[in-house]
């Protein structure tokens, strides 16, 4: 059985499930984008293409074995979209929490049942129907958990508001011991520059105390100072608008000092070297233009 434990996003990983491109499907048509940035591709005959998604994901594997982490890899569905292993389940503590995604989504799910299936039943949970949660929005940082929604009125309007106030209720009453704080994000269909897809599309904390934020993805202005009062403004590494776009705040920590980051990302990456990280640099900027990136592309499992 594999015994879960993830409390936080930084502490030594030992195993995660890694997405896949391997027969990753033709480009989506225009109605078929799920996402802004997505849209900007496919309109611009830029999208990404399957071998060099490969190519990228296997670099971020390589990172994995060197670190001698055990990566489950979806089973493989034929012309599907499995990179974003992080939008179908999560998990909290020793709970592994299957989101209620996009109906269209939901063989991905399957394809990790192989996993799922070597956790004690007792501990996986399925949300009721009217929960919508996804991985992305979840954020542990030990007795906290934060959590990205939107608050409008018009959620339902929007494909880009992928977890709802029921998601967050939802979680804290899985949780009650937990101190957990929802975040209204700044949503966009159409301009990926002002979309703030997920919580880790705007802030991720690295390390022991510090993080990667993006002021301008949060509504409510109260919501980002939570977090510089909690991180300490001087902990915080700003990115821009571009910088949010290019996806900055998705990389990943392996360890409390070590971050895999896009290989692009010079002042950021330059930022956490001088902060004491070693930073593993690799390729993703093809899968970035669906805006997603290397938080986007995992499901941590157990974390020391």
């Amino acid at each position: 059985m594999l015994q879960l434990n993830v409390k936080n996003e930084t502490s030594r990983l030992r195993a995660v499930v890694l997405g896949s491109a391997v027969h990753n499907g033709p480009t989506p048509t225009i109605d078929e984008a799920y996402d802004p940035k997505s849209l900007e591709h496919i309109k611009a005959g830029t999208y990404p293409v399957e071998k060099d998604m490969v190519a990228e994901m296997e670099a971020f594997n390589a990172v994995f074995q060197k670190y001698d982490v055990t990566v489950y890899r979806p089973e493989m569905i034929e012309n599907y979209n499995q990179i974003f292993a992080r939008d179908i389940g999560f998990v909290i503590d020793d709970v592994f929490v299957k989101s209620n995604i996009l109906p269209d989504r939901e063989r991905e799910l399957d394809a990790i049942q192989y996993v799922i299936d070597q956790i004690d039943p007792l501990k996986v949970v399925r949300p009721p129907e009217e929960v919508h949660i996804e991985g992305g929005d979840v954020m542990l940082w030990n007795d906290h958990i934060f959590i990205g929604t939107y608050k409008g009125s018009d959620y339902k309007d929007y494909i880009t508001a992928r977890t709802n106030m029921h998601g967050v209720n939802y979680i804290k009453s899985l949780f009650p011991n937990k101190i957990v704080k929802e975040f209204d994000l700044v949503k966009s269909s159409l301009e990926a520059r002002d979309n703030a897809l997920h919580l880790d599309c705007c802030f991720q904390p690295v390390g022991k105390n510090k993080g990667i934020i993006y002021k301008r993805g949060f509504r409510e202005e109260a919501d980002y100072r939570y977090l510089v009062k909690l991180f300490g403004k001087e902990n915080l590494f700003h990115i821009e608008r571009n910088e949010m776009y290019n996806m900055f705040s998705n990389v990943f920590s392996i360890d409390e000092n070590v971050v895999v980051s896009e290989k692009n990302f010079t002042r950021l990456n330059n930022w956490l070297r001088e902060n004491g990280f070693t930073v593993e640099e690799i390729p993703y900027a093809e899968i970035s233009k669906q805006e997603g990136l290397l938080r986007c592309s995992t499901l941590p499992l157990i974390r020391d």
